[in-house]
């Protein structure tokens, strides 16, 4: 079955909380063991000085991650995040992101997702982040 960004807002729509569909996240794209979610830019998730926040872009990539996971598997079906580490490279002030998530490793009990989160127009990630999840069962 082919996971299509339909389906991955979908996923977003039904299973998430109200605060984490408020960052306003949507797929762009969705692949085999991928996906692409843009999270739009808004004033409301700066901080002082103007930067989009950390905890924005990690609940984004922690988002990402369930979708290219569900892309993995062909679906959505119960996951939890048991592990998530990043590393924020620079900031982002004015613009979207691009957040590409990426199963490196598809287990029956765990998976395993890179994550980067790069300012729309520019070269270099803004932060990069690992996550790890397990499966019920």
């Amino acid at each position: 079955m082919t996971f299509t960004p339909d389906d991955a807002d979908k996923v977003l729509e039904e299973n998430f909380a109200p605060w984490v569909r408020d960052l306003g996240l949507y797929t762009v794209e969705t692949g085999e063991r991928h996906a692409v979610l843009r999270l739009p830019w808004s004033d409301r998730l700066a901080r002082e000085g103007g930067a989009l926040s950390g905890q924005a872009l990690m609940a984004a990539a922690d988002t990402a991650s369930v979708i290219a996971v569900s892309a993995a598997l062909g679906g959505f079906g119960p996951m939890t995040t048991v592990q998530q580490s990043t590393t924020f490279e620079r900031a982002v002030v004015g613009a979207d992101v691009l957040v590409t998530a990426r199963v490196t490793k598809l287990g029956r009990k765990l998976a395993f997702i890179d994550i980067t989160l790069t300012a729309q127009g520019a070269d270099d990630p803004a932060a990069r982040a690992g996550t790890v999840y397990a499966f019920p069962g």
